[in-house]
């Protein structure tokens, strides 16, 4: 079966990007063939930290998402990665129910995941509800609680939206934290987690040997928690 992966939350600077690279690294070190796609027109991370695996395409525009579900009936051994977004959730519903998407995809025996990606805020409460209100049952879902922007979730456990999601199926994921400056020494280096963890020890720039011993560490954690969910 192939699978098509949403990497949302709506919000601006949940940590979406950070999932969607955190993926696609999962794939190329499990050899799962994918091939990605971003929505982010001015800041696409997969665009930049793995271009040879990441194509754009606009959230607005009916025939550029159409590219994503015929990707994955062209190529039925891939996993279909797709970086969503901030403020794209409006565009998506209007092309998945003008176009038939969902019936479409059950049809051709696929799957699409949504990996609602949250931090520890009320505003990804909100849009969780709002998620879970519009499309029910008919996705599945991960939750992905990013420690990265915040610790502590329990205005999402005191309100309800956690126990519906399971109800509804959903699997609930943690990406622990990472020491703040690895991430920005990544970034300014616009390096793929692969290059952070095994840059050579004789490079003089870039990371220390316990920053890349942390991303390794990091890495692992991520990895087990997707390996309960499945891609």
């Amino acid at each position: 079966m192939s699978n098509i992966h949403l990497i949302g939350g709506e919000k601006g600077g949940v940590g979406k990007s950070v999932v969607a690279r955190v993926l696609a690294q999962y794939m190329i070190d499990k050899t799962i063939p994918f091939l990605g796609f971003d929505t982010d027109r001015s800041h696409g991370s997969l665009l930049r930290f793995y271009s040879e695996y990441a194509a754009p395409v606009l959230a607005d525009r009916f025939e550029s998402l159409d590219s994503v579900v015929e990707a994955a009936s062209e190529n039925p051994d891939k996993r279909i990665l797709v970086d969503l977004a901030a403020q794209t959730h409006d565009s998506l519903v209007r092309w998945m129910d003008e176009s038939g998407v969902l019936e479409m995809v059950g049809e051709m025996g696929l799957s699409i995941t949504y990996w609602h990606v949250m931090d520890s805020g009320r505003d990804s409460v909100d849009l969780l509800k709002k998620l879970l209100d519009r499309f029910g049952a008919r996705l599945r879902y991960v939750l992905v609680l990013n420690h990265l922007r915040g610790e502590n979730f329990e205005i999402l456990d005191r309100s309800g939206e956690k126990e519906r999601a399971l109800e509804l199926g959903a699997s609930i994921i943690s990406l622990k934290r990472l020491h703040e400056p690895v991430i920005a020494k990544i970034d300014a280096g616009s390096t793929s987690f692969w290059a952070a963890r095994n840059k050579s020890e004789t490079d003089t720039k870039g990371l220390g040997l316990l920053e890349r011993q942390r991303v390794k560490v990091w890495l692992r954690n991520a990895y087990e928690e997707i390996d309960r969910v499945g891609v």
